[in-house]
């Protein structure tokens, strides 16, 4: 643990602002909400905080038909049921409590040690879910009505929540929420993180490859731009391709097109690109 700062992890480089606006949230105790594009690092973010500062990380992937109290806890009616018409010795069918189960936030608040907590893509959630959600992540406090106990958070999660803006977000939300947008790195940050999971990279393919990437990025009418995520794995591929030499792409010779586009569209747009500019 590194002082309980985080500066970054392993395999996870950020600039300057956005490590502070991560170390501001914990002291703060506040949510930390993080948009951009898909492919930015907003999810790897909560991943790479739980690496560097050791602490344990619970995920939460929202779903549009979610309930809150799905994320609460689960009552599970249907092994009461079956354990009373068929037994089970290790259970007491009257004791409610045995059939009760935490949900991703009922972990973060009854572990025995404070957790990250990943909320991702919150945008897929009705707000009636979102600000519900805020209330009992304000109070650190929810109900299990069947039981009638109120569950307390041992300790105040890390909280850090993703959208990729599909929805709009309430202002009670918004408000509640320290917030950074994470830009898609620039080609010099992006150098950075390939150097990071490709340290013996040679120049000729780091350089060649990150100006070809950039400019696939500019083509017009791509519904699905390639991230960082398509890039390392295009680059990884390349490097596994015992015929391939970096000076093919600056001749215009791209293989691989399609770990770079995954919709049919975008594919057949960068291939013809592709093909119209190798006839000049």
């Amino acid at each position: 643990m590194s002082n309980n700062r985080f500066t970054g992890a392993s395999r996870y480089v950020l600039d300057a602002e956005l490590a502070s606006i991560v170390n501001v949230s914990m002291t703060l105790e506040m949510p930390l909400l993080l948009k951009g594009e898909p492919g930015t690092g907003k999810t790897m973010l909560a991943y790479a905080i739980a690496e560097s500062l050791g602490m344990p990380l619970i995920v939460l992937n929202v779903k549009s038909s979610m309930k809150l109290v799905e994320a609460l806890y689960q009552y599970d009616t249907l092994t009461r049921l079956n354990d009373a018409r068929f037994g089970d010795s290790s259970r007491d069918v009257s004791r409610i409590e045995d059939y009760i189960r935490m949900g991703k936030i009922g972990q973060a608040f009854t572990a025995e040690e404070r957790t990250i907590l990943l909320i991702d893509e919150i945008d897929k959630a009705d707000s009636d879910f979102q600000d519900d959600m805020l209330d009992v992540l304000d109070q650190m406090t929810f109900d299990i009505v069947e039981i009638d106990r109120t569950i307390k958070a041992r300790h105040r999660p890390v909280i850090i929540i993703t959208s990729n803006a599909k929805k709009d977000l309430s202002d009670p939300f918004l408000g509640r929420c320290n917030f950074h947008h994470i830009a898609f790195p620039d080609p010099k940050m992006m150098r950075k993180i390939l150097g990071v999971h490709f340290p013996d990279i040679s120049d000729d393919l780091m350089n060649n490859a990150v100006d070809t990437f950039y400019k696939l990025r500019k083509l017009e009418a791509i519904e699905k731009k390639p991230a960082t995520r398509e890039l390392i794995n295009w680059i990884r591929s390349l490097k596994a391709d015992p015929d391939f030499k970096p000076k093919q792409l600056l001749k215009g010779e791209i293989p691989f097109l399609g770990i770079l586009f995954k919709k049919s569209r975008d594919y057949e747009r960068a291939a013809e690109t592709v093909d119209r500019s190798r006839s000049y």
